[in-house]
């Protein structure tokens, strides 16, 4: 791809100045109409060091309102980056609809910058690109429009910028010792971007190369581009949707999957037996607790299931005997204002644990094929690619290390009425329960058939489900505490495992190089 490039492409003065005023006049107007229509934008610089993107963002955003765009300069992975999964960050800063998001250096640096600078193991960065290319496919299919900008000069033309950035007092600092080695190693860091390009040069979010020798040249080109893929996102925006592509129906022979009919909704404990087991599971979570901070573990605990299944009762009692400075629930409710120009998994990526720490979501993400796909408040075609896309952005947590556990708490639609009327009965209990809690019992088959659906395409040996029978609230409570506890358990156990390997083939090493010296 970049070998075929013309790096001595040029524009006079004059026609600089004729061509940027036209684009600059072009640029504001496509913005407010991407703003009116609530299309987000993300604008990616890349390319070499000293190639020019600060300018060339500068630039850009001259002829654009500065309270429809932020600009985010990614910098060096700091500590909270480096204690969450590496795409954390960028998620979080996902635009909301009508707004545009700049990014000076992106997600690309974990297959570029830190593969050569060997933070990025080899055998990391089959998981690192496909992780790149779902966030993408799912903002882009999200609606979102996703520019794509890397910047290219020679080596001879950035060993000279860098000795120029080094001889001015206020820019030497820019200047570092891994630029100096990366341009040392030109050729050797340039195909590593170049199979950065080819391997991430989709449809829905392909790459421009531009040619950045000369600045106005570059500053033209950068320009067009932003300008042509926003007037079309704009035209596509117009254009009347044909019907979507279904997702692709489940033929099991006239048979559902029925999950949750072969649920044994009879286990019981009795008073006596889940005080003792309550105890005794509390006290080793809490031990537990202390082992996943000291060995940095990230843990992600989702509870889903009926109303008044016994999420918060099961909740509480998890979280017992924990150290509050290392988990943090959080509750799901109705997205608010904010949440719905994002996308869909935006707000839950803001509330994902670093590493040594807890998240427990009281309702997650499952939102979208349960009560999103029942109500009607996405279409069948977005509710249809949830499937996939949450798998991957679980399987993204997990190669970071992250435990994550998933529940069902199950109850038959008897108990659930006699759970409501109880709350009804009880002043200290009625706000827990509302008109729409009834309502959506008449659903009950409905949200049974999206469940059993959920349950068989989302539990993966990563992020399994794990269903429990809740009728009785003791046995529930335990299943669950038991299920966190073994599972801690067996993560903190291979993690130690993996050290004691490590420390005995340093030894190894080690005796090897002495054994050579003698």
């Amino acid at each position: 791809m970049l070998e075929k490039v013309d790096l001595n492409k040029t524009v006079d003065r004059e026609t600089y100045r004729a061509r940027v005023e036209e684009l600059e006049t072009r640029l504001g107007v496509l913005q407010r109409e991407c703003k009116e229509k609530k299309i987000p934008v993300m604008i990616v610089f890349d390319g070499l060091g000293a190639a020019g993107k600060g300018i060339q963002i500068n630039r850009l955003i001259q002829p654009l309102d500065p309270r429809g765009f932020d600009v985010y300069a990614s910098r060096e992975t700091g500590e909270e980056e480096r204690m969450r999964p590496f795409l954390w960050r960028y998620w979080t800063k996902t635009p909301e609809a009508g707004r545009i998001m700049i990014f000076d250096k992106s997600w690309y640096d974990k297959v570029t910058v830190d593969r050569f600078d060997k933070k990025t193991k080899r055998e990391e960065l089959t998981g690192a690109f496909h992780d790149i290319l779902s966030f993408e496919k799912q903002l882009t299919d999200g609606g979102c429009v996703l520019i794509k900008l890397f910047l290219y000069i020679s080596q001879d033309e950035q060993k000279k910028r860098f000795k120029r950035l080094e001889s001015e007092e206020e820019n030497g600092w820019r200047v570092t010792k891994e630029d100096w080695k990366r341009n040392k190693e030109y050729e050797k860091f340039l195909m590593m971007n170049e199979e950065m390009l080819q391997r991430t040069d989709t449809r829905n979010a392909p790459w421009a190369i531009i040619e950045a020798t000369d600045r106005n040249y570059a500053a033209l080109k950068i320009q067009s581009i932003v300008a042509e893929r926003l007037q079309d996102a704009l035209d596509r925006r117009g254009i009347k949707k044909q019907e979507p592509l279904r997702p692709a129906k489940k033929t099991d022979g006239g048979y559902e999957n029925g999950v949750l009919s072969g649920v044994d909704l009879s286990r019981r404990l009795d008073r006596e037996t889940y005080k003792a087991r309550l105890d005794g599971l509390q006290k080793r979570l809490e031990t537990l607790h202390s082992e996943l901070y000291r060995l940095r573990i990230p843990v992600v605990i989702g509870f889903e299931g009926w109303d008044a299944a016994g999420k918060g009762g099961a909740i509480r009692r998890l979280t017992s005997h924990l150290d509050p400075r290392g988990y943090k629930v959080c509750p799901t409710a109705a997205p608010n204002d904010i949440e719905k120009v994002h996308h869909y998994l935006w707000r839950f990526w803001n509330h994902m644990p670093k590493a040594g720490h807890i998240a427990i979501f009281d309702r997650t993400w499952y939102g979208r094929v349960m009560v999103e796909r029942i109500e009607g408040f996405c279409s069948e075609e977005e509710w249809g690619r949830a499937y996939e896309e949450i798998n991957e952005m679980e399987a993204h947590m997990a190669n970071f290390g992250t435990v994550i556990l998933k529940f069902w708490l199950h109850i038959d639609k008897d108990e659930q009425e006699r759970r409501f009327k109880e709350r009804m009965e009880n002043p200290d209990k009625r706000w827990k329960i509302t008109d729409e809690d009834w309502r959506n019992r008449e659903k009950w088959d409905q949200y049974e058939k999206a469940v059993d659906e959920m349950l068989v395409r989302t539990s993966t040996t990563y992020a399994p489900w794990t269903v429990v029978e809740g009728n009785d609230k003791y046995y529930a409570r335990v299943k669950v505490l038991e299920t966190v506890a073994d599972a801690l358990e067996k993560r903190i156990r291979e993690i130690k495992e993996e050290k004691k390997e490590k420390e005995k083939a340093i030894r190894s090493r080690s005796q090897g190089k002495k054994r050579q010296k003698k």
